[in-house]
């Protein structure tokens, strides 16, 4: 029986998601039954899980994408998920100055159509330069 035939066990899935969330979120339940499972398990091992990069700093990170996004949604999701993570206001607020500082001088390079060779090289240079200082 391959996957798209199997039965997907609906309730397992939402009663697994109430036991780790407290509740089944409503926009889990817009989620069509055969996608479901996949889509769950993907949050709990990204979102939940604990992964190569800290739950904190991946937080950090979904605030400052989502500051740039605009996604209301998705803005309070991280914010609200990088405290319970452990992270301050001050590192909050440091995600969303790195975000905007980053998106500026991505808006200029690529505005002022900076040769990307060029830049390359001259990112290793720098990369040499601080690597042989810190030797």
């Amino acid at each position: 029986m391959n996957a798209t035939n199997a039965t997907v066990d609906r309730s397992a899935i939402e009663a697994d998601i109430k036991e780790t969330l407290g509740l089944v979120p409503h926009f889990f339940t817009r989620i069509p039954t055969e996608l479901l499972a996949p889509e769950w398990e993907i949050f709990k091992r990204i979102e939940l899980g604990e992964t190569l990069i800290p739950n904190k700093y991946k937080e950090l990170i979904g605030v400052g994408l989502h500051a740039e996004t605009k996604c209301h949604y998705c803005s309070l999701f991280h914010t609200e998920a990088a405290k319970l993570f452990g992270a301050t206001d001050e590192e909050i607020q440091e995600a969303v100055h790195y975000a905007k500082a980053s998106l500026g001088w991505s808006a200029y390079i690529n505005g002022m159509q900076e040769d990307y060779d060029r830049f390359a090289a001259e990112l290793a240079q720098i990369g040499d330069h601080l690597r042989s200082r810190a030797a």
